[in-house]
């Protein structure tokens, strides 16, 4: 896979996606929006990864937010067709099969944190900067972070960091909930791969019916939602994996599991 605004490593079973537009702090314009859009559904229809990380290359920014100097003189309707692009692409990330985690190394402003967001998983350096800063430009989250945030951190704090604009430390971001955790920045793409690898030696159907059954279950009412993770538990035993991880509990052995 080629493109011209990421960078893609591969590591056994894994892939590492990495935002690549140092010039602008890696933030993000149509092409690059379209180019996440088409490595993510590559990534997703490659049998052999199992678990994606995205960061930003560069130490300074993992995504500074949406291209302003790009948007600066958008008619409405082109701004709103951008919006649309960005949450068609965020969504993809977010419903992918394969599991996402993000590796916050600097700025995740405005369209950088919403990106994050839509990973299953963050895991921030320790000089990670967090904020929806869109009101100082005349603005609102346009790429789904009205939604996300709240979800995340509960309608009050989001109001108030989408309201003031501000700019919060990763230790702030942790203590609300945005992030799972904070690494030192030179062992963050380190602590990424580990867990990474500790992702992708699991069951891999009951990975991603996992993250199924939360991302779609969050959106139905209760009853439906329990009914559906009870549809994926029961699913699970028609895997060999299944038959796998059973026999090898009881076998006091490690687990073989195939993918099937």
């Amino acid at each position: 896979m080629s493109f011209e605004n990421l960078l893609i490593e591969r590591e056994g079973n894994i892939a590492i996606v990495y935002v690549n537009r140092p010039q602008a702090l890696n933030a993000l314009n149509a092409a690059t929006v379209k180019d996440l859009g088409h490595a993510f559904a590559e990534l997703e229809n490659n049998d052999e990864i199992d678990v994606v990380i995205l960061t930003g290359a560069g130490d300074k920014s993992f995504v500074a937010g949406a291209d302003i100097a790009f948007m600066k003189d958008f008619e409405p309707l082109e701004a709103r067709d951008f919006a649309l692009l960005g949450q068609k692409v965020l969504n993809q990330i977010e419903n992918n099969k394969k599991p996402v985690i993000a590796a916050i190394n600097g700025y995740a402003f405005g369209g950088g944190c919403e990106l994050a967001m839509a990973c299953d998983i963050r895991i921030a350096g320790e000089k990670a900067k967090f904020s929806q800063p869109e009101v100082n430009l005349g603005l609102l989250p346009g790429f789904a972070g009205t939604q996300r945030l709240p979800r995340l951190v509960g309608k009050g704090i989001a109001k108030e960091l989408i309201y003031t604009g501000d700019i919060i430390d990763a230790q702030e971001a942790w203590r609300i909930g945005l992030v799972n955790k904070v690494v030192p920045g030179e062992k963050l793409l380190e602590t990424a791969k580990e867990m990474a690898r500790k992702i992708a030696s699991k069951a891999q159907i009951a990975v991603r019916l996992s993250k199924q059954a939360i991302n779609e279950g969050l959106e139905m009412d209760s009853h439906k939602a329990h009914t559906h993770e009870a549809n994926c538990f029961g699913y699970c035993f028609s895997t060999q994996d299944q038959k796998e991880g059973m026999s090898a509990f009881l076998e006091k052995r490690p687990p073989n599991f195939t993918k099937k």
